[in-house]
């Protein structure tokens, strides 16, 4: 069974859709088969991806609102490899429409249901907000993956979110865990960031991958261009940050396999 994680962050801009392209991209390139969700009305992660945001007849909307199935969504042509179900505008009118519905936070989990099986990996670039949208993530997925700078204000945003991941659990999701809190932009010559880096590990202990994201042009530079950084340049220290990501996490979900079978 596939596993569905949100990438969720309260704070706006700290490389939530970098990483669920970049990540998308470099589990694919291992060979597993991965459905990334742009649940962000930006439609950042659809460009992201190659694919064109204003002119998709399909996007999460009509998952969601008109309750077609992935397979009607869903773009398999994208430059990361991957496949995409789409966001742009329309998926602000898609929070609206979702006011309207009986077991309205649930309705991404009952679309996903039937593919779960078929991917190793679903990964939800959820908004910057706590929305409707948020809260449709948070109740379909096992765990939420949290990109943060490592800086004051991001460590005051992670205790606020690290709350309402608590409270979604209660309410939604009994099963909602921490995937794991990945520190992105990250210079090792700023000693606050080091600081933070430190204070992360303290708290949270191995939920802190051990993987950091530098900052990097090419990382910042490939989505003007339509693809991930590893097929932008896959020299680039970000391309190769990412791939070691997706590295940790295989190695992380095949232990976690190997415990439950113990």
């Amino acid at each position: 069974m596939g596993k569905v994680i949100a990438v969720a962050n309260q704070k706006g801009g700290v490389g939530k859709t970098t990483t669920c392209v970049n990540l998308a991209a470099s589990l694919a390139a291992t060979k597993r088969k991965v459905l990334l969700i742009d649940l962000d009305p930006q439609g950042n992660a659809t460009m992201g991806s190659g694919v064109d945001k204003y002119s998709v007849e399909n996007t999460a909307y009509e998952l969601l609102v008109e309750e077609k199935s992935v397979d009607e969504v869903v773009y398999r042509d994208t430059a990361g490899k991957y496949d995409l179900i789409a966001g742009n505008g329309d998926v602000t009118a898609a929070e609206i429409k979702l006011m309207e519905f009986f077991a309205r936070e649930i309705r991404l989990r009952n679309a996903l249901a039937p593919v779960k099986d078929y991917y190793d990996f679903i990964f939800i670039d959820c908004p910057p907000s706590l929305n409707m949208l948020t809260v449709n993530a948070m109740s379909a997925a096992d765990s939420v993956l949290v990109p943060m700078q490592c800086e004051y204000y991001a460590l005051e945003g992670l205790t606020a979110l690290m709350d309402t991941i608590s409270k979604l659990a209660a309410m939604v999701n009994p099963g909602l865990s921490i995937e794991g809190i990945l520190r992105t932009m990250y210079d090792p010559r700023n000693r606050l960031a080091n600081d933070v880096s430190d204070q992360l590990k303290q708290h949270f202990g191995d939920k802190v991958y051990r993987t950091v994201i530098p900052r990097n042009v090419r990382l910042a530079e490939a989505p003007s261009f339509g693809a991930p950084a590893m097929y932008y340049d896959k020299s680039s220290a970000g391309a190769k940050a990412y791939l070691a990501l997706a590295g940790e996490i295989i190695r992380r979900a095949e232990q976690h396999t190997q415990l439950e079978q113990a």
